[in-house]
């Protein structure tokens, strides 16, 4: 998973860092510190038209943080695979993105090549 993810996983108020830390332990989830140029990039452009798009139309500047668009960037250039309680959020300003829904309620988005 990306470091943004993880630094916000740290920051919900009912987990502790030794939860996290444990819960990835368990998966074999690891936290990728070192995002490629590739990603910044994506990232950068995908966010720049976003809040050119939401300042033309709504007046106001961005809603949604860069981080949002970080962590889907991330998925498509270093990552197999996003998962996300908010997929309508990735689908809508990552093209390519799928959402599959998870036996138990949760949600998970694939990245489709």
């Amino acid at each position: 998973m990306g470091a943004p993810v993880y630094a916000e996983l740290l920051a919900h108020p009912k987990a502790t860092e030794s939860f996290v830390n444990g819960f990835l332990a368990d998966t074999g989830i690891d936290v990728d510190y070192e995002f490629q140029q590739s990603v910044w990039l994506e990232a950068g452009r995908r966010f720049a038209r976003y809040a050119r798009r939401r300042r033309r139309t709504a007046r106001h500047g961005p809603k949604r943080l860069l981080a949002d668009f970080i962590i889907g960037s991330h998925a498509l250039k270093q990552a197999d695979r996003l998962m996300t309680l908010d997929p309508k959020r990735y689908k809508t300003r990552f093209s390519g993105i799928k959402a599959d829904h998870m036996e138990d309620g949760s949600t998970s988005v694939h990245y489709v090549s």
